[in-house]
């Protein structure tokens, strides 16, 4: 009964997502989606890790349960600020 329950309040739950934000490139980067926000924390490390080997600076690393981002990755742009999509879902 228990994993019945799970099954169906998890079908109505929103995923959970990292998000990371660098100030240099300043962009704003969406990963997951994934079940739970533990599982969203366990792979958090390999992503800070592949943007600071690109170079990245200042990264910011929030979990967060929400739904599906329009755009995984954004660029904004100077010096208006703008929002650039990079990838699209």
């Amino acid at each position: 009964m228990k994993s019945f329950l799970s099954n169906l309040f998890g079908s109505f739950s929103k995923p959970w997502w990292v998000e990371i934000s660098t100030s240099q490139p300043r962009c704003l980067y969406y990963f997951g989606p994934f079940q739970t926000e533990t599982e969203a924390a366990q792979h958090q490390g390999g992503y800070i890790e592949d943007l600071e080997q690109e170079g990245a600076q200042q990264i910011d690393v929030t979990v967060k349960c929400c739904s599906e981002p329009a755009h995984l990755t954004v660029e904004y742009t100077e010096p208006s600020n703008t929002m650039t999509p990079v990838y699209n879902n």
